[in-house]
């Protein structure tokens, strides 16, 4: 069981309390942060419909008056989201054309990625599935039967991947009952959990969650996703320790930001502090092409040149490997 914070332990709040006191409004969370002057820059209403939201365990990790905070820049909606750019669309990633059943998607050989909800904690404005129709295609509540049988069908699928949104945002007992299902097909042998809220959200990480994993068949890899060390205080530490208690594999994935950590110091830190809280760099992507996140991207020289003053600063083990993914390509691509 993760240590509790005194708070915590105080009023006796789950996560799900956290996740329903998250800010929802974005001039709240100015307010909250003495940032009331940069209201203007916030669009008329929610880009594109994509709403703000932020638990407040991450919003407290903001420092305050600091218009230039990471995590702020990740989750404010700005004007800038409504700007069309040429070539940011809607499937930044070609997922619907790599779709096999209701939330079932194949782009890889050996792997599949079920999507299995449209929900998640926070909603980073630059998602690359801003714009997925989650109410048509997430497997979520019954629907991951359809799902399930076609993983069944292919004995060549021995991985499978939890999406989402984020699949961390079901109850246990609703993971619990997928997990059921997936007994059933015996050419499975790793199961993948992509999640966000052991960083966002880290009192998800329970007592309830920490017994399902560790009684789990298969080989367990957890991804979280981080993108800049101030993410990653005292509690989302105990989290990721609690998964490695478990059995879990503990990887992170980051996405290269403009204005968030495309600086040396900010990558050099995150690297250390994975590894300082038992997870390793997996990957650092260039920005998704998604429509509303153009200005968040970095150039590839820039990047580039960053990752190799990374190289020359850590060891080989502490560097992510820098790749853009693109639709339809058999693997993420190198750069």
């Amino acid at each position: 069981m993760i240590p509790r914070s005194p708070a915590r332990a105080q009023d006796g709040c789950g996560w799900q309390r956290l996740w329903r006191e998250a800010f929802t409004e974005p001039r709240a969370l100015l307010a909250w942060l003495g940032l009331e002057r940069l209201a203007a820059a916030l669009p008329p209403k929610p880009p594109h419909g994509f709403a703000m939201r932020v638990p407040r365990p991450f919003a407290a990790r903001m420092r305050r008056g600091d218009p230039r905070d990471p995590l702020l820049r990740q989750v404010l909606p700005l004007r800038a989201e409504l700007d069309e750019i040429e070539g940011y669309g809607a499937d930044a990633v070609g997922d619907l054309a790599a779709r096999r059943a209701r939330g079932l998607l194949v782009k890889y050989r050996g792997r599949a990625l079920l999507i299995a909800t449209g929900a998640c904690a926070v909603h980073c404005r630059y998602c690359f599935r801003r714009h997925f129709p989650y109410g048509e295609e997430h497997a979520g509540a019954d629907r991951w039967r359809a799902a399930l049988a076609a993983l069944a069908a292919d004995p060549g699928l021995r991985e499978l991947i939890l999406s989402g949104g984020d699949p961390l945002s079901l109850a246990t007992a609703r993971l619990a009952e997928l997990a059921e299902g997936l007994r059933a097909i015996p050419h499975l042998r790793t199961l993948r959990i992509h999640t966000r809220l052991p960083v966002v959200l880290p009192a998800r990480v329970d007592g309830e969650l920490l017994d399902w994993l560790s009684a789990l068949p298969w080989r367990r890899v957890v991804v979280i996703h981080a993108n800049h060390p101030a993410e990653l205080d005292g509690e989302v530490a105990a989290a990721c320790r609690a998964l490695a208690d478990a059995g879990c594999i503990l990887l992170n994935q980051a996405v290269l930001l403009r204005g968030v950590n495309d600086r040396i110091e900010a990558l050099e830190g995150l690297s250390e502090r994975l590894f300082e809280i038992g997870v390793m760099p997996y990957y650092l992507h260039q920005l998704d092409r998604v429509r509303g996140a153009a200005h968040f991207a970095v150039g590839d020289r820039r990047a580039r040149a960053l990752l190799a003053e990374l190289r020359a600063r850590l060891p080989g083990y502490l560097v992510p490997r820098l790749v853009r993914e693109e639709p339809g390509a058999p693997a993420k691509i190198p750069l």
